[in-house]
């Protein structure tokens, strides 16, 4: 079981970030073996000062003249293929773990439960999986880089002062705690900046998705300067949050070099002043001084990692927040292979988390294998709701759905699923050709006829066929290069290639014309037969036909029965009869 992040200190959020990358050990291999070499070309060049001098200028040893300067070339060479090696190898390994984790995120937002998404907003889950995870690239692969690499780097160069002189070298590592202490105190301001500075690049992500979403609405009600100053607020809070990030970034650089500035000061004064107890040698001090200089860079850097590497625990914060969090129930093992069809809601209660009343309330109906049911009721009576229970899009707080007789959540979720075809009001098109979005009804199954065909029953192909490309013509993002009557077509296209024994229809025709949805209303009539249906319409000329009607008050059945009935009742079906009729 994965623990929750929520309360877990930074390390448990970086050790599992890293738990990602610990899989390729053998680039790891690699880039240890790179930084080591590396490390050890600091130490060894800090080192070539002793013999220069002493041996160069001192002494003018021709020896020492000939291959010094080859040893400085051949330092930076080695030093050169090493960084190489070990930036590439951690970069891969950056990159494959960066890669596995947004594969895993989003493979767990298409598994999360339709209540995720209702209190989710987009922009925000959108900003998870491309600016949140990015601030985790840089942190496992530039942080570790420059965290493993520049402290062997430090440890090599303190190892060559040791040896040189161990009182001035212990001198220096008196300072090392004030350095430590300051940037844990940093560490917490980097921290808590990156939180805010990924909260609020969600919020600018999610107005601009709106925004361009919504940009006809936008337009028509003249909202452009209200959506300006939206989202100026949020992209003003952004850039105060990271100007505090790079304050404190900017800031804790020269404290922390002043110190060990410091540092370096009381060397030279105890080096030339005569405290020591033995003179030191001009090359040995030359090449002491050139240790701690060479000390500064590696210093700066593991200074500055602190940011991306809070930005990073940050950000694994807020991913692991999600993937903690529960998917949808797979439900049972019960096989489901071809259902009859029959239907039952046994006193089924439902509220939605947010809801302080019942949108089902103790709700209890059969219906039976190829009948057709018509759901009417006005705005919030629970018609929608009712029928997202069937493909449990929601369970019930109480009670049970059942299908062929057995509790719905005893089937496998995804048998379940195979078993309904849906034609919502809202239509769903993916960026892709009509005949593929029309084949999303059968992935992997159906072939060009059978699409063909689907296209056709559902007058697809009358305008289909006057563009250039046919069914090959791309809808655009999210279908915009077609009507909301074509898109709607397409939308029955792939319900009917699904071919499932159960139908559920939300206003299925709500964005056709006259004549436009007398022809669907003839493809779906055909497709209704021998198959249970369930039908949400606002329109009650749409459902004069079906089998039943059940009309739906507050949760509740107030009425059901066949149109004739209903309208002789005079009662709920009646009235909102007589008032679209009047209306029309």
């Amino acid at each position: 079981m994965q623990q929750n992040t929520r309360d877990s200190g930074g390390w448990a959020v970086y050790r599992r970030l890293f738990s990602y990358a610990a899989g390729h050990w053998p680039m790891f291999v690699l880039a240890g073996i790179g930084m080591v070499v590396y490390a050890l070309s600091e130490a060894a060049f800090a080192a070539l000062m002793k013999p220069l001098l002493d041996g160069g200028f001192v002494e003018h040893d021709a020896t020492v003249i000939r291959w010094v300067p080859w040893a400085i070339v051949a330092i930076f060479m080695i030093r050169g293929l090493a960084g190489f090696a070990s930036g590439y190898c951690l970069g891969w390994i950056g990159r494959q773990a960066i890669k596995n984790l947004r594969q895993q995120l989003f493979v767990h937002y298409l598994n999360m439960p339709t209540a995720f998404y209702d209190q989710s907003a987009a922009g925000v889950l959108l900003s998870k999986i491309t600016f949140n995870i990015e601030q985790i690239a840089n942190s496992t692969t530039d942080v570790v880089k420059t965290a493993v690499q520049d402290t062997l780097t430090i440890l090599a160069l303190l190892g060559l002062m040791f040896y040189y002189n161990p009182f001035l070298t212990l001198f220096m590592v008196v300072i090392a705690p004030v350095i430590a202490g300051l940037m844990r105190y940093l560490s917490h301001k980097f921290r808590s900046y990156s939180s805010r500075i990924q909260n609020s690049m969600g919020e600018v992500t999610r107005i601009a998705d709106e925004t361009v979403d919504g940009h006809r609405v936008v337009k028509v009600f003249n909202g452009q300067q209200y959506e300006c100053d939206r989202f100026e607020v949020a992209n003003e809070y952004n850039r105060r949050m990271n100007m505090k990030l790079i304050a404190a970034r900017t800031g804790s650089m020269p404290v922390i070099q002043l110190v060990a500035a410091s540092g370096i000061a009381g060397v030279v004064y105890i080096s030339i002043s005569g405290i020591l107890s033995e003179p030191i040698e001009v090359g040995t001090f030359v090449s002491f001084l050139g240790a701690i200089l060479l000390l500064m860079s590696p210093l700066k850097r593991l200074t500055n990692i602190n940011a991306p590497l809070q930005q990073g625990i940050a950000a694994g914060q807020s991913i692991f927040e999600v993937l903690d969090q529960p998917v949808e129930d797979c439900g049972g093992d019960v096989p489901l292979e071809k259902a009859r069809g029959e239907l039952e809601f046994v006193e089924v209660t439902f509220r939605y988390p947010s809801s302080q009343e019942n949108v089902l309330d103790r709700l209890s109906l059969t219906i039976g294998a190829g009948e057709t049911l018509a759901i009417v009721g006005r705005s919030g009576s629970g018609k929608s709701t009712l029928v997202s229970l069937l493909p449990r899009f929601y369970d019930p707080d109480q009670g049970s759905v059942r299908l062929d007789g057995c509790d719905i959540r005893e089937y496998a979720l995804s048998d379940l699923r195979a078993q309904i075809s849906l034609v919502s009001q809202e239509v769903v098109l993916f960026n892709d050709t009509i005949a593929n979005n029309i084949a999303y009804g059968a992935l992997g199954v159906a072939g060009d006829e059978q699409i063909r065909e689907a296209a056709s029953s559902a007058h697809v192909l009358e305008f289909a066929e006057e563009m250039p490309a046919g069914l090959d013509t791309m809808v655009g993002d999210k279908g915009v290069l077609l009507s909301g009557g074509q898109r709607q077509r397409i939308a029955i296209a792939r319900a009917l290639l699904r071919n499932a024994p159960v139908l559920l229809l939300d206003e299925a025709t709500s964005a056709l014309d006259t004549e436009s949805e007398r022809k669907i209303q003839q493809a779906l009539d055909g497709l209704m037969q021998n198959r249970t249906t369930l039908v949400i319409a606002h329109r009650l000329s749409t459902v004069e036909n079906a089998d039943r009607i059940l009309v739906l008050d507050k949760g509740r059945i107030v009425e059901i029965g066949s149109h004739r009935e209903l309208l002789a009742r005079e009662g709920h079906y009646a009235a909102l009869y007589q008032m679209q009729f009047h209306e029309v």
